[in-house]
């Protein structure tokens, strides 16, 4: 399964996406555990919202840190996260 650029990329509705004040970090919930996010895996899910494809992602997150190039690194993550269920597609 990977992903696919024209369509919707939604965070999971089994899993939820929060920010632990104990660990100053983001991560994900679901009912068998949990999951520690760095800063860049939850920047890109977090932009996970049913609105944005691939491309909008990766040109939000280049904007935001004014860089260039995460294409390869976005689309790489994307597909850990598909496959793991953290997020689908429409």
């Amino acid at each position: 399964m990977t992903i696919t650029p024209d369509q919707l990329i939604q965070f999971s509705p089994l899993h939820r996406l929060q920010w632990e004040e104990a660990q100053q970090k983001y991560v994900i919930l679901y009912p068998e555990g949990m999951v520690e996010l760095n800063q860049s895996s939850a920047e890109i899910l977090k932009l996970c919202d049913g609105t944005r494809m691939l491309a909008q992602i990766v040109t939000d997150l280049e904007e935001k840190f004014a860089t260039s190039g995460l294409t390869n690194d976005i689309t790489n993550f994307l597909n850990v996260a598909l496959q793991n269920g953290w997020i689908r597609q429409a």
